[in-house]
């Protein structure tokens, strides 16, 4: 890694609602980060020895520390990235919610297990912890991507270490802070202010054992082929351009009100967002013009007014990014049904949008959209929606709307190509759920016990019969 001077480098982080400077911070010198890592490791060699039980009332104590620092953390949340107050609290609640659930379930999933052979001599499967396992996260949710791998690989034994995106910086050393204030060992959770070619250096660190990444999947990629270059386990939750189904039998006011919070919640920026709506034709019409008219009426506005519903992008790049996608999608054939102009004024906002006649070789077909847009595809039948929502390269999540709930959930279950799926309603993450994707949505299991396993030496120990 060269030596540059990382002091006379820093990070500022704007306030996406006003557009202006909320603070700054110092990128740290490749001697420091070298420092950082051997001190995680250090506090790992204390940890791992810690009985699963212990650790389990240290990762309740970091949920009460994360509902004590609520409001300082939500308001920083919507302050660096824009969304709305009311959901960054909901924010700091799931985070508090998985540690509880983690610390219940982690003595069970991680207890060694004793097995009977095939030669009749007794076996033992044991959990250890690897080491240090570094995560790369994005700004989205601040706080709950964070929470929801460091959690995990703590209960298992190991140390954690976080490359925040560089806009939500505050929330990334804050959340370093509460951790620590919680009383865990010093180091063993360290928030590093580094830049893309430091983070390559950490992966690349022998005492770094594991890599997991939550991004774009040429993020994915990049970090992959560097994480398996040197044979180190990763864990990928990249991107999708998720599908909601609203079958012939659908309740059209039930799904048009889940769709519309599906596209805008967290200012639709969100990797399991409602991304794609493929109607049946027997319902297109009239799901249209409710769905349309209801994104129409979305209040944009301060994200700290309660009333508001959708707050402005996170950041200025991605509105232009996402307004340049509409824009070749309405020159590929899509048509604006509402939205689609980026307003005066100042922060970097953007409509509600609804884009029809959604056809393949679009954006708005083909890619994520991340951002309030949402893609209105028609399908001839229940069977046609499902193959157009399986025709993507990607696979995270979906839902289906249908009155036979008994035949979505077989639909689900036998064909929808990808990780989750929500049946008559639009849904977030859930600690006891597996989260994950398939195809260009990355692999990898978090959640639902299964994040407790994704980084552990899973040991057999064999005695002699």
């Amino acid at each position: 890694m060269e030596n540059t001077m990382r002091e006379k480098e820093t990070i500022e982080t704007i306030n996406p609602t006003t557009g202006e400077m909320l603070d700054h911070y110092q990128y740290m010198s490749n001697e420091e980060v070298e420092d950082a890592i051997s001190k995680c490791h250090q506090a790992f060699l204390t940890w791992r020895g810690v009985p699963v039980e212990a650790r389990a009332e240290q990762i309740k104590a970091i949920g009460k520390a994360l509902l004590s620092a609520k409001e300082e953390l939500a308001q920083l949340m919507t302050d660096e990235m824009g969304k709305t107050l009311i959901q960054s609290r909901q924010e700091v609640d799931l985070c508090a919610a998985i540690c509880q659930y983690t610390a219940e379930i982690g003595p069970r999933e991680l207890k060694t297990e004793e097995r009977d052979m095939v030669n009749g001599s007794k076996g033992r499967v044991s959990y250890a912890p690897i080491g240090v396992v570094y995560g790369i996260q994005p700004w989205n949710y601040p706080s709950y991507q964070v929470v929801r791998y460091s959690i995990a690989s703590l209960m298992a034994g190991n140390a954690v270490l976080l490359k925040h995106a560089s806009n939500v910086t505050g929330s990334g050393k804050l959340l370093e802070h509460i951790y620590k204030n919680a009383g865990i060992p010093q180091g063993l959770f360290t928030t590093l202010v580094i830049n893309h070619d430091q983070s390559d250096a950490v992966i690349k660190n022998k005492l770094v054992r594991g890599v997991t990444l939550t991004g774009s999947p040429g993020a994915g990629r990049k970090i992959g082929q560097t994480a398996t270059a040197e044979l180190k386990k990763t864990v990928l939750e990249l991107g999708s351009n998720d599908a909601y189904l609203v079958f012939e039998d659908a309740d059209i006011d039930l799904a048009v009100k889940a769709c519309v919070k599906g596209r805008i919640y967290n200012n639709g920026e969100t990797c399991i967002a409602a991304k794609r709506f493929v109607v049946t034709a027997k319902v297109y019409d009239e799901f249209r013009n409710k769905f349309v008219k209801s994104m129409s009426e979305v209040k944009t506005g301060d994200p700290n007014e309660e009333s508001t519903q959708l707050g402005p992008m996170a950041r200025q790049d991605l509105r232009q990014e996402l307004h340049e996608q509409v824009v070749n999608s309405v020159e590929n054939g899509a048509r604006i049904a509402c939205g689609g102009k980026i307003p005066d004024g100042v922060g970097f906002f953007y409509p509600a949008t609804v884009l029809e006649n959604v056809q393949p070789g679009q954006p708005a077909y083909d890619d994520e959209l991340f951002g309030p847009v949402a893609s209105l595809i028609k399908a001839r039948d229940n069977e046609d929606a499902m193959r157009i929502a399986n025709d993507s390269r990607f696979g995270l999540g979906g839902g289906i709307f249908s009155k036979d709930e008994d035949a979505a959930i077989e639909m689900a279950e036998k064909h929808f190509d990808t990780g989750m799926v929500f049946i008559n309603t639009f849904g977030l993450a859930d600690p006891a759920m597996p989260f994950g994707g398939v195809k260009n949505s990355g692999y990898g299991r978090e959640h639902g016990g299964f994040g407790l396993k994704e980084f552990v030496n899973i040991k057999a120990v064999l005695k002699r019969q």
